[in-house]
């Protein structure tokens, strides 16, 4: 980058004080929250946000420096909820990801399954892994396969779960060819995210954290 291109030290100076202002604006806004889902917290977050991306910026361009923290951006977080108050009925979404780690085990836990049931087709279970897997979910609930995933050579990847409210359940098989095309994120209630990133996170702040060894 070049010298006429780079932020001035006034600059960098500006936007750490408007991030100091976001801060204080943010305490406020949680200080005085009229509820969970209050508007007013999830602007101040997002202004918070977008004012320590500018100063980082800023700092790095001038100084060739970096803050110490990381606040996620407006599109990690869900927007303020706008669903009923009192659903009448709720969608509940999982995603589950998995790498096939030992194809062989796999195989012969499709086998065995289908060596157990002379419905199945016996020759094709322990063949292939596109086979496998559609014996083992068709055998098992997804929450048992999430508790034994070792036992089928699966190793867990990241799992979200959503719980989404409406007003009334949708007419039998209205979604079933589109699963998740209809979510609303105004409508959803909770989010529960698992993924190994988190624990990558806390491996580095134990390493950057003295009193921590």
């Amino acid at each position: 980058m070049s010298d006429a291109a780079q932020p001035t030290a006034a600059e960098v100076r500006a936007a750490a004080e408007a991030l100091k202002a976001a801060l204080d604006r943010h305490l406020e806004a949680v200080e005085n929250r009229t509820g969970e889902d209050d508007p007013a917290v999830y602007d101040a977050f997002n202004a918070l946000a977008a004012a320590a991306e500018a100063y980082d910026e800023r700092l790095y361009d001038r100084y060739d420096e970096v803050t110490p923290f990381e606040i996620p951006g407006a599109d990690d977080a869900l927007p303020p909820y706008g669903g009923p108050e009192e659903p009448n009925a709720l969608s509940v979404l999982i995603r589950r990801d998995y790498a096939v780690v030992e194809p062989q085990r796999l195989l012969a836990q499709a086998q065995r399954i289908a060596d157990l049931d002379p419905d199945e087709d016996t020759d094709a279970a322990g063949t292939s892994v596109h086979a496998a897997v559609g014996v083992l979910f068709g055998e098992y609930e997804p929450d048992e396969i999430a508790s034994r995933h070792k036992e089928f050579g699966l190793e867990e990847g990241d799992s979200t779960l959503w719980v989404s409210a409406a007003d009334e359940l949708p007419e039998p098989g209205e979604w079933l060819a589109g699963p998740f095309d209809q979510v609303v994120p105004e409508q959803v209630v909770c989010r529960f995210d698992v993924s190994a990133v988190f624990d990558e996170d806390e491996d580095l702040a134990d390493d950057l954290d003295p009193e921590r060894a």
